[in-house]
């Protein structure tokens, strides 16, 4: 008797064929690697397709692999994952792109495919630089306008850039570089003198 995972993974593996460039079942989820080139298309055959009706883009979000693995990563920089969900068939997909670029990572735009997938791509933009061609909003998101860099790309550093802050004098909010004091934490140790005795 065949499973319902193993009917999904054939259905993908017919729908996409050569599109595919790696397809894994693991924990009970299918998760398919295609190329930047074939993203669009691929998504749209996993929505159209009969066998496989991907009505719902349920997640999608940037991943920085540029210390994965403890730095033995040796593909691509940047990934879009994106999470999709068949109603009809009652099935989840995991579809992984890489940017071919990692100095300027760029995928196509899934809005035209599934509206949803707006502020998805905004916030990924926004939160790691990856740009998403054919959308026709792509700003950030999270972050002030102002802000300098993308804070979930593993080379930003912890304290940012710059801070902000509201100066009395200006009477405005004003930008700055960052400034970190070092200073000396010593814990504060309080003895009472009969403490636990009765």
């Amino acid at each position: 008797m065949t499973t319902k995972i193993e009917t999904l993974e054939a259905a993908v593996r017919n729908a996409l064929g050569g599109q595919i460039q790696d397809l894994k079942v693991a924990l009970g989820e299918v998760t398919i690697v295609v190329a930047a080139s074939d993203y669009l298309s691929a998504m749209r055959v996993l929505r159209d397709h009969a066998d496989l009706r991907f009505e719902e883009l349920i997640d999608l979000c940037g991943v920085d692999y540029s210390t994965y693995g403890d730095g033995v990563w040796d593909g691509p920089r940047f990934a879009v994952v994106s999470h999709l969900l068949s109603v009809t068939h009652n099935w989840r997909i995991r579809v992984r792109v890489f940017a071919p670029d990692d100095e300027m990572p760029v995928v196509a735009s899934l809005v035209d495919t599934w509206s949803t997938a707006n502020w998805y791509e905004r916030e990924a933009f926004d939160f790691f630089g990856i740009l998403f061609e054919g959308h026709n909003d792509l700003r950030r998101i999270l972050t002030d306008y102002g802000f300098i860099g993308h804070p979930f790309r593993k080379d930003f550093p912890v304290s940012g850039y710059v801070e902000m802050r509201y100066d009395a004098e200006q009477r405005r909010v004003i930008y700055q570089p960052v400034t970190i004091e070092p200073r000396e934490i010593i814990p504060r140790v309080i003895r009472e003198e009969k403490y636990g005795m009765k």
